[in-house]
């Protein structure tokens, strides 16, 4: 198969219509072999109603609907576990993403050599308070975190070989750090491609400000797990060992300074109670690496959804 479309969306029974009958010609036009996998992450519209519809009149189309809303990224692992194209193709539901797009980001994983290529929505129509500014903000502090040279690693139109998203696990709100997932599972052809945004023209965005504080604790989990994931020994132990050597090394001074002078008074200062605080941290940070080690990348429920029905999935 040529290409796999997964489409996350939550009440968008406006533009499912037209953007499902947009992919069609765009396929048909340059004669693609395809699927489109529309997850539906628990919307209370008539989104699902329509996806049964397209997906009778057209096999092609298949659906995935969770009973309740998880998020994107949910909806994106989801997704990419059914995806069966050689290319996987990932745009959102609400028409601000175009389906001309997805040709040139195929021939650019099949020809140019690519892992994945990521769009980059170089002329925007989002408000400029609310969404540009923090949006410069956040790609900026994943360029300087990841040194993966992207102007917009949220876009929603991206583009993948199949391989790179059955390697990698998406959850949280980690859909935004996809190409830094990708690099830390070894792929590391990351390209990017100027695509349009076309402005709203159904629907309200779903997206607040708690996904900007969000974003930046997942960028912190990803440069975590990627660097210390399977050692975190290696981070908490060391920190351990520099806290309890502190701490051992102030206690042997005063004690020193206590035998050395009959005046000196130990319990009377409060750096004899910071060393002992600082040594207790210390074998607790070492203590947390040990226990680390143990339960490192082991949660069986981090992926476990609660899906509905599917159609067309086997």
């Amino acid at each position: 198969m040529d290409v796999s479309i997964v489409i996350p969306l939550i009440n968008e029974d406006e533009s499912l219509p037209e953007l499902c009958s947009w992919i069609e010609s765009v396929v048909a036009q340059h004669q693609l072999s395809y699927e489109v996998i529309l997850v539906d992450d628990g919307s209370t519209d008539e989104s699902w109603t329509f996806i049964e519809r397209k997906s009778t009149e057209n096999p092609h189309f298949k659906g995935i609907k969770f009973q309740r809303n998880y998020g994107k990224s949910a909806a994106l692992n989801e997704g990419f576990k059914a995806a069966q194209g050689d290319v996987v193709i990932t745009m959102d539901a609400d028409m601000q993403d175009s389906p001309d797009e997805i040709p040139e980001l195929r021939n650019m994983i099949i020809h140019g050599g690519f892992d994945m290529v990521s769009g980059w929505k170089k002329k925007r129509y989002d408000n400029t308070l609310t969404k540009n500014i923090p949006s410069k903000l956040f790609n900026a502090t994943a360029r300087f975190s990841s040194g993966i040279r992207l102007h917009d690693f949220n876009c929603g139109l991206k583009a993948y070989k199949r391989k790179v998203i059955k390697s990698i696990e998406v959850y949280g709100e980690m859909h935004r750090y996809i190409p830094i997932l990708a690099k830390w599972s070894g792929f590391r052809k990351i390209g990017e491609k100027v695509v349009e945004h076309r402005p709203r023209k159904y629907g309200v965005t779903k997206f607040g400000w708690q996904r900007f504080v969000n974003g930046f604790l997942d960028l912190a989990t990803i440069m975590f797990l990627g660097k210390f994931g399977k050692r975190p020994m290696q981070f908490f132990g060391l920190l351990g060992t520099l806290f309890f050597l502190i701490g051992l090394g102030s206690s042997i001074y005063l004690i020193a300074a206590k035998f050395m002078s009959e005046d000196f008074s130990l319990t009377n200062r409060p750096a004899f109670y910071i060393a002992l605080t600082t040594m207790i941290i210390g074998m607790q940070l070492f203590l947390t690496g040990f226990i680390a080690e143990l339960i490192a990348r082991n949660a069986p429920e981090r992926n476990s959804y609660l899906i509905e029905t599917t159609l067309g999935i086997d």
